[in-house]
């Protein structure tokens, strides 16, 4: 299977994976221009050739420019890899996950890191576990996969979550970024969702990867939806599904 390297002078003509039937979508755009920045920041993005039948990603970066809520100075940091489809089950994960692998080590990084979750959005941790990498850190929903190169430092959460979603106060707050470009279909169900409900909404914009580590309540980063100072959600939600959570928080 061919892999193609997704960069700025090709990414508006090749895609990036997700959303690719969409492109004209303010989802997709914002995507789009948030890799052209990222790329300046040693961003790598690799698809499987779609002309092979190829139907998976992977985008990873530098960690002292990754959208994790982490802190990593040295690793190489995996946000996405997705395998989709009939290229399930065929050694395509595997196969992109070395590509990142060679890159950091040519790069002379001290490891691969990447968080997990068993739920929605993130690989679960088994896949990375079955290519070398172990767990170094837990936080309820979340795993911190590292595969080290050598004796250096593990990497960590960055930690206070619980005081981070306590500073969000009373009513219902989106924190998003443009790292994933299904955010703004979240974003907008959210907002219909607390209009809906007369509740006092707002939204925090993520615009640097020190935001995401500043203001990040969770590992994951680049999107929560919050509601009186507890997390619902670090992934999509429907507007009626979103609505019966906030309805079981309020008669807790």
């Amino acid at each position: 299977m061919n892999i193609i390297t997704v960069n700025k002078e090709n990414v508006s003509k090749t895609g990036f994976f997700c959303y690719m039937s969409k492109r004209k979508t303010e989802g997709y755009q914002r995507k789009l221009r948030w890799l052209k920045d990222r790329f300046n920041e040693g961003m790598k993005l690799k698809m499987l050739d779609l002309k092979q039948g190829g139907r998976g990603f992977i985008e990873y970066i530098p960690s002292e420019y990754a959208w994790r809520a982490v802190n990593a100075k040295g690793y190489m940091f995996i946000h996405c890899i997705w395998v989709a489809g009939k290229s399930k089950g065929k050694g395509y994960g595997s196969l992109l996950l070395n590509e990142c692998i060679k890159d950091a080590r040519k790069a002379a990084m001290k490891g691969v890191a990447m968080v997990t979750s068993e739920g929605n959005w993130l690989v679960g941790k088994k896949f990375l576990q079955k290519n070398g990498f172990e767990s170094v850190e837990q936080y309820p929903r979340f795993e911190l996969m590292v595969k080290k190169f050598n004796n250096a430092p593990s990497p960590s959460f960055s930690g206070d979550f619980e005081q981070k979603l306590k500073k969000y106060g009373k009513g219902l707050t989106i924190i998003r970024s443009d790292q994933c470009p299904y955010i703004d279909a979240g974003v907008r169900a959210t907002l219909e969702a607390g209009k809906e409900l007369g509740i006092r909404t707002q939204v925090v914009e993520l615009k640097s990867a020190e935001d995401v580590r500043r203001l990040s309540p969770s590992p994951y980063g680049v999107f929560h939806i919050v509601y009186d100072g507890k997390l619902l959600n670090y992934h999509v939600m429907p507007k009626k599904e979103l609505i019966e959570n906030i309805g079981r928080l309020g008669s807790s």
